[in-house]
């Protein structure tokens, strides 16, 4: 009888090896499974003659095939993780495929070979061998925790338990088509703004560093030592304090970068990285982007169809309310949301209900917390949440389109002011000395007279 050798994983997430001797693979996997292990790999032993030969090269195809994991961990070109488009469009293929009857396996493997990011086709493939070797879907999606999150994770278990899977991926790759959907809109309002912000501050380096210093030897030749305008001498002071104060000089053709732009700008990028990475820096900066003008609204309804997006779909879903909000709270994207999420576990965790800590936290509007009280008396919390995740959406839709109409002319405005302001600087000696040369002819003309 043949032996099977197998790499197996133990309730509490320890890797067992071993040798069982059975008839046939499925046998030992089926044999595995009632022992309560995880199967990653169970291949055929080696006969005693064959080992030295044979095993060397069977290593590599064991590691290939169980320890997808390791490889996706420790190796940088597949360690990495799937943008959130690439798995919005990999769930909702997943989800039709299986509601489509297509069995949940063979859809992976359909998907793996279509597949053309090579991190994803990867997990895809490892997802595909745990099913295999005895796992469900939701093990194995556990065992990528850099692509798929409780959240995600979490809904599978849901709707594996309660049967109903491909309506679970159904309403997960609505949720993530959503939530793709909002970011891109606020994605697409600040980029306008930043662009023409980086454009603003390019043309104002490129004439104060360039065309002001050239015009500044002009005026001095032609104004043979006389006071320049008060607005003009302004302008090349500003001029000089960019160019000659400075800790490094970065050469670019004939001009100079002054190196004290350099520094401060790398400088502030590194301390807002590294500030905003600490829990007390993170929520300085949520907080900050809550109540600044304009856009602080908008950030805070985006928080908010998020969390109660996010809760009604794992509530419809299946998932304990106490487990949902767990999950909320660390895919909330917000220290402000998840630290009022926090209070309101806390609070159903006693006993009581949701309104109670929504009111406190002070986060929440009262239309939200009167929603949510309608929602948990009747009985409809998973559709509250939801309408209010509707209403909220299209109110982040109208906002963004209002900003970004009212943002167009002010940015054009202040772009114009800026320029116009340098021009006007250096044309006002032009003037002054028209006026003089106007003012000397006009005396010769007399004094011929």
């Amino acid at each position: 009888m043949p032996k099977f050798n197998y790499v197996a994983m133990d309730s509490h997430a320890k890797e067992t090896k071993g040798t069982m001797e059975v008839a046939s693979r499925s046998e030992a996997l089926g044999r595995l499974k009632e022992m309560g292990l995880f199967v990653t790999n169970v291949v055929e032993a080696e006969k005693p003659k064959e080992k030295g030969g044979k095993k060397a090269k069977a290593a590599p195809k064991k590691g290939k095939k169980g320890g997808a994991m390791n490889f996706n961990i420790r190796i940088p070109g597949l360690g990495g993780k799937v943008k959130s488009k690439v798995l919005t469009t990999f769930t909702r293929q997943l989800a039709t495929l299986v509601d489509a009857g297509l069995p949940l396996l063979r859809g992976l493997r359909v998907l793996e070979r279509q597949e053309k990011n090579a991190t994803l086709r990867g997990i895809i493939a490892d997802l595909a061998v745990s099913i295999e070797g005895g796992s469900t879907f939701s093990e194995g999606l556990a065992q990528h925790p850099k692509v798929f999150n409780r959240l995600f994770v979490n809904m599978v278990k849901a709707g594996e338990l309660g049967g109903v899977l491909e309506v679970v991926l159904n309403r997960l790759s609505e949720f993530m088509e959503k939530a793709q959907k909002i970011k891109g809109k606020v994605v697409a309002a600040m980029f306008y703004p930043a662009a023409v912000l980086v454009v603003a501050v390019g043309i104002l380096a490129i004439l104060m560093i360039v065309v002001v210093p050239k015009f500044k030897a002009i005026f001095a030749d032609m104004l043979e030592g006389a006071a320049m305008p008060a607005f003009t001498t302004f302008i090349l002071n500003i001029s000089d304090a960019i160019k000659s104060h400075t800790i490094l000089e970065v050469k670019f053709f004939p001009y100079y970068v002054p190196g004290e732009v350099i520094w401060a700008i790398v400088g502030a990028a590194i301390f807002f990285k590294l500030s905003i990475k600490t829990k007390f820096g993170r929520k300085l900066w949520d907080i900050f982007q809550m109540r600044v003008p304009v856009l602080g609204p908008v950030i805070s309804k985006v928080a908010i169809a998020r969390f109660t997006r996010t809760l009604g779909t794992l509530i419809s879903s299946g998932v304990p309310i106490l487990q949902a909000l767990s999950i909320v709270k660390e895919t909330s994207g917000n220290i402000v949301v998840g630290n009022a999420v926090a209070m309101i576990h806390e609070s159903v965790k006693e006993g009581e209900t949701i309104t109670a800590p929504l009111e406190t936290c002070n986060v929440f509007p009262p239309m939200v917390i009167s929603m949510v009280d309608v929602g948990e008396q009747t009985g409809a919390l998973p559709e509250m949440l939801m309408k209010i995740a509707d209403n909220y959406e299209e109110e982040v839709d109208n906002a963004v389109a209002a900003m970004t109409s009212l943002l167009e002319p002010i940015m054009i405005v202040f772009l114009a002011v800026i320029v116009g302001s340098i021009v006007i600087a250096l044309f006002l000696p032009l003037i002054t000395m028209i006026d003089k040369l106007g003012s000397e002819g006009g005396g010769g003309g007399d004094g011929g007279d």
